[in-house]
C-alpha cells in the first residue's frame, strides 16, 4: 500500500541558476476580442457627415484655399476623417485606432472651441471666417452661420461627448502630449509664412488677430505663440490624466480592472503605461 499524500507539503528549495518568472504586463482588455456596436459606429458615422459637409460648404462659400488655411476648418477635416475610420471599426468589431491619433483628434477639437470662445469672440470686428467686399470682417449669415456655429461649437462638443461617453479609455502616454504639439507649431509656421508671401494689398493676410504681425509685430506675436503653446501643452497633459482616471463607460467593470492592472504595474516598472486595446 502507499502512504498517503500529507494534506501541509513543505515548501520547495528554490533550484539556483532558473530566473523567476516575469510578471505580464499585458492588460486584460488586450486578450478581449472587441464586439460590434452599431450605435456608436452610427454615431461617429453621423459626426463624419456633418464635418465632412461643413468642411465642403465653407470652401465653396468662398476662397477654397482661404477656407482651409483656418486652424478649425482642418481639424473639422480631421475630425472627418478620424471618425469615418472609428465608425467603420466600431461596426465592425475591429481594434481602435491608437491613442495618439484619437485623443490628438480630440485635444485639437478642444483647443478650436476653446481659442474661439476664450480669445476669438472678445472682438468680433478682427475675427470672422466670413468677409465683406471690402475685404473687411463681417458677420456670418445664412449657410456660413451654420458652418461658424459646426466649426467652433456643435462638432468640438460633439468629439468631446464620444470621448467621455462611447470611447473606452486608452491612456496615452506623458510623450504623447509633446508630440501633439508639433502640428499646432506647423500651423504657426505656415500662417506666418502664408502672409509673408501674399501680396501687400492682400485683405486680411493674418487669419487671426493674435498672429497679426503687422498689428503687434513679430515679438508680441512669437510672445503669443509661446503662451498658447504652454496653455495647449498643459491641456494635453489634462487630457492624458484624465483618460488615466475617468471610468470606462463601455465596460465598467473591466475598465476598473484594467485600472488596477496599470497601478500594479506601475508599482513595479515605473510610470510606463501600456495603453489597453479594445
Amino acid at each position: 500500500m502507499t502512504s498517503p499524500i500529507p494534506r501541509d507539503i513543505p515548501d520547495l528549495p528554490a533550484l539556483s541558476g532558473i530566473p523567476a518568472p516575469v510578471t505580464s504586463a499585458v492588460p486584460t482588455a488586450a486578450v478581449v476580442a472587441p464586439a460590434r456596436r452599431p450605435l456608436t459606429a452610427a454615431y461617429r458615422a453621423l459626426v463624419a457627415l456633418a464635418a465632412a459637409a461643413a468642411v465642403v460648404i465653407e470652401m465653396e462659400l468662398g476662397s477654397p484655399l482661404r477656407a482651409f488655411s483656418h486652424f478649425s476648418v482642418q481639424s473639422t477635416a480631421l475630425v472627418a476623417l478620424v471618425f469615418a475610420v472609428t465608425s467603420r471599426r466600431a461596426w465592425s468589431a475591429r481594434r481602435p485606432l491608437p491613442p495618439l491619433v484619437t485623443s490628438g483628434t480630440v485635444l485639437y477639437a478642444m483647443i478650436t472651441v476653446l481659442v474661439y470662445h476664450v480669445l476669438l469672440t472678445k472682438d468680433p470686428a478682427a475675427f470672422s471666417m466670413t468677409l465683406a467686399p471690402s475685404g473687411a470682417a463681417a458677420d456670418p449669415t445664412g449657410w456660413q452661420a451654420t458652418t461658424n456655429l459646426a466649426f467652433h461649437t456643435a462638432l468640438p462638443l460633439a468629439v468631446v461627448a464620444d470621448w467621455l461617453l462611447l470611447t473606452r479609455p486608452s491612456p496615452p502616454r506623458l510623450g504623447h502630449a509633446a508630440a501633439w504639439l508639433l502640428y499646432p507649431m506647423a500651423f504657426l509656421a505656415f500662417t506666418l509664412g502664408r502672409a509673408a508671401l501674399l501680396a501687400p494689398d492682400w485683405p486680411t493676410p493674418y487669419l487671426y488677430p493674435f498672429l497679426d504681425v503687422d498689428r503687434h509685430g513679430y515679438k508680441s506675436v512669437l510672445g503669443n505663440a509661446l503662451l498658447l503653446g504652454l496653455a495647449f501643452y498643459a491641456l494635453a497633459l489634462l487630457l492624458v490624466a484624465v483618460d488615466h482616471l475617468r471610468p470606462d463607460p463601455v465596460h465598467p467593470r473591466r475598465g476598473r480592472l484594467d485600472r488596477l492592472d496599470r497601478l500594479d504595474r506601475r508599482r513595479k516598472t515605473g510610470f510606463r503605461l501600456q495603453p489597453p486595446v479594445g
